[in-house]
């Protein structure tokens, strides 16, 4: 058997490298950016959808689009359908209100209830917990959201609870559906970390800093690899995009 440094000797070897000698390092941030194109070359603009939606059904996913207000309407109502749902909580993401779609799922006969959504204080007791809503996100059977972008490489939605403020919403009930626009869609995860927000000083605090990247459907295996789907999480993950011509 080689000895470490017989089996670090090859390594060197094989890199052209002497004992003793250090990689290069890169001048500037567009150096190791451009290095890194070449692992993983950017994902031309026309092509983020449908990359995203190609990799979001590899991690059992499934990709919708809509194009008018009929259209989403009809997504949602087969999903809930199927579901035989009659139960939705909805996270405070302004896409949900901008289509008014509480007053639209209330009048299909589903309970609906949105964050933030506070249990009423008994006569004497402190100020409202919140209680309520964690427990309709464990009862409900669908959760739906907006997104704060979208990413293509790996078909991950991601959501931060200072735009979904709870996100139990996309969590807690067996079937997540988020809903997405095409201003979302990123193409790497370096382009989503610049975005994210973070704090300009240590120890500040940062509104939303709960970031969560959702990757297909909850998934895990015991010890015999037997899959099984929505132990920790939703078992269905819906995207939906919601074109502009939807508002």
């Amino acid at each position: 058997m080689a000895s470490r440094e017989e089996m670090l000797a090859r390594v060197r070897k094989a890199l052209g490298r002497s004992q003793g000698s250090r990689p290069p390092v890169p001048e500037d941030r567009n150096q190791v950016l451009g290095s890194l194109a070449d692992v993983m070359p950017a994902i031309p603009p026309d092509q983020l959808l449908p990359k995203f939606e190609e990799e979001l059904a590899k991690v059992g996913g499934t990709a919708h689009r809509a194009s008018s207000r009929e259209g989403l309407e009809g997504i949602l109502r087969k999903i809930l359908e199927g579901l035989q749902a009659s139960s939705v909580v909805l996270s405070q993401n302004p896409i949900l209100a901008e289509l008014n779609l509480a007053e639209r799922l209330r009048s299909w006969g589903q309970s609906v209830l949105i964050w933030p959504a506070v249990d009423e204080p008994d006569e004497g007791q402190d100020a409202p917990t919140g209680e309520k809503f964690r427990a309709a996100s464990f009862e409900a059977q669908v959760g739906i959201t907006g997104v704060d972008f979208v990413l293509a490489e790996t078909g991950s939605l991601i959501v931060t609870s200072q735009i979904e403020g709870s996100q139990l919403s996309s969590l807690a009930p067996p079937v997540h559906v988020a809903l997405y626009r095409r201003s979302q869609l990123f193409g790497s995860l370096d382009e989503v970390l610049e975005r994210l927000p973070v704090a300009k000083q240590p120890g500040q605090l940062v509104p939303g800093r709960s970031v969560v990247f959702i990757t297909g459907t909850s998934r895990t295996a015991d010890i015999e690899q037997v899959l099984i789907r929505g132990v920790h999480g939703p078992r269905e993950v819906h995207a939906i995009l919601v074109e502009d011509s939807c508002f």
